[in-house]
């Protein structure tokens, strides 16, 4: 909020009430941080999306939105169809590790997912916050076709697509 008020020239209440604003007609939507117990999270800062992510211009930013938005209605199912409270968060440490999303289900979290857009090998972030929370899956979901590691594997890496069909996502 404090980097966007600065570069808008604008206070920081004035940029909060825009937001709010722009939420309100869907044009975006904020996710909350997730806290550990054994790691030193960030807990006010929200992440930023749009409800059209084809309109986000770089690559990886609108691939990030574009797993946010099936994230999103997928809480949003479950919540409507099987009663849960779902939530979708984000975590990030003070040293700034983050892991894009964290599903919470009931308050207990249920996975996570890294967004890259190449094939990579899982990343240092998902490791570190498999050792050190209590989400008992990740995921690192990538643009290409390769999968690596499996089900058992700390870090499940795959294509979007596989990550889609797996949770049956919408």
């Amino acid at each position: 909020m404090n980097s966007l008020s600065k570069l808008l020239q604008a206070a920081p209440q004035t940029v909060e009430n825009w937001l709010s604003m722009f939420e309100r007609l869907y044009l975006s939507y904020r996710i909350p941080p997730f806290g550990g117990k054994k790691i030193r999270a960030v807990k006010k800062e929200k992440k930023l999306y749009f409800w059209d992510w084809s309109r986000v211009s770089d690559t990886g930013p609108r691939f990030e939105n574009m797993v946010a938005g099936h994230l999103l209605k997928y809480c949003h199912a479950l919540e409507d169809s099987e009663g849960h409270d779902m939530e979708l968060r984000y975590v990030r440490d003070t040293d700034g590790r983050e892991v894009d999303f964290v599903i919470l289900r009931d308050g207990s979290p249920e996975f996570a997912v890294e967004c890259k857009t190449g094939e990579r090998k899982a990343s240092a972030a998902c490791r570190y916050f498999r050792e050190r929370t209590d989400i008992p899956r990740f995921y690192q979901v990538h643009l290409g076709n390769k999968t690596f590691g499996n089900a058992e594997s700390d870090v499940l890496v795959l294509p979007f697509r596989d990550f889609c069909a797996e949770l049956s996502l919408p």
